[in-house]
C-alpha cells in the first residue's frame, strides 16, 4: 500500500492494534480508547484491519464482540 497518508488518529488506532499482537482488540476496546466506529470501519474497508465477530463468556453468559487486528498492509502503513 505504497503512498499511504495515514491521520494522527488512524495511526493511533493502528499502532494500538500492532501493540495488541495476534488477538487484536475489541470494538469496545477502540471506543473506550476513543476512536469512532466509522474510523474504525475505513481501517477496514481500507485493508489495513480485519475485524470478525466473535462469541466470548463472560461468567455464564455468552455476549457477541468484535475483534479487530491490524493486516500486513497496516504494519506496513505505520512503517512508511
Amino acid at each position: 500500500m505504497a503512498g499511504v497518508h495515514l491521520g494522527a488518529e488512524q495511526r493511533r488506532a493502528l499502532e494500538l492494534l500492532a501493540d495488541a499482537g495476534l488477538r487484536g482488540c475489541t470494538g469496545a476496546t477502540l471506543l473506550a480508547h476513543g476512536f469512532n466506529i466509522d474510523m474504525i470501519a475505513d481501517l477496514v474497508k481500507d485493508g489495513l484491519a480485519t475485524a470478525h465477530h466473535e462469541t466470548m463468556r463472560i461468567g455464564r453468559k455468552k455476549i457477541q464482540v468484535a475483534r479487530v487486528r491490524i493486516t500486513y498492509a497496516g504494519q506496513r502503513a505505520l512503517e512508511g
